[in-house]
């Protein structure tokens, strides 16, 4: 299974980005996806996650009410819409997956390399 960010960039605080996730290897319903950011000096952080079927999903405090996490089924493709950014939204996001079905795990095994946002004020 093999994960691959894109969409960051730089952009002014209250401006929107979209992230995506392509993934590949394994059937797409079968995975949970999640996002996570890192930002210098600091560890990784949760940020968003959606089930592999899409009806559950959870998000950071810190980001509720401007990310939206969706599937795109025709793509195998996970977006992160981000609005109303901040400048401490900016950091190295990372796109992770694990099996869900037909067994769950709970262990974010597989990640990307990661995409950077950067957020101006």
């Amino acid at each position: 299974v093999q994960v691959v960010e894109s969409g960051g960039g730089s952009v002014q605080a209250g401006e929107s980005l979209r992230l995506s996730c392509a993934t590949s290897g394994r059937t797409f319903s079968t995975l949970g996806v999640a996002w996570f950011r890192q930002a210098p000096g600091k560890e990784r952080e949760f940020v968003a996650r959606v089930s592999s079927s899409g009806y559950e999903s959870d998000y950071a405090d810190s980001v509720k009410g401007r990310f939206t996490i969706s599937r795109d089924r025709d793509r195998n493709t996970v977006n992160l819409q981000m609005n109303y950014l901040k400048p401490e939204d900016a950091g190295l996001y990372y796109c992770a997956a694990r099996i869900e079905r037909p067994f769950p795990t709970e262990k974010w095994a597989i990640w990307g390399r990661g995409t950077h946002v950067t957020v101006l004020s």
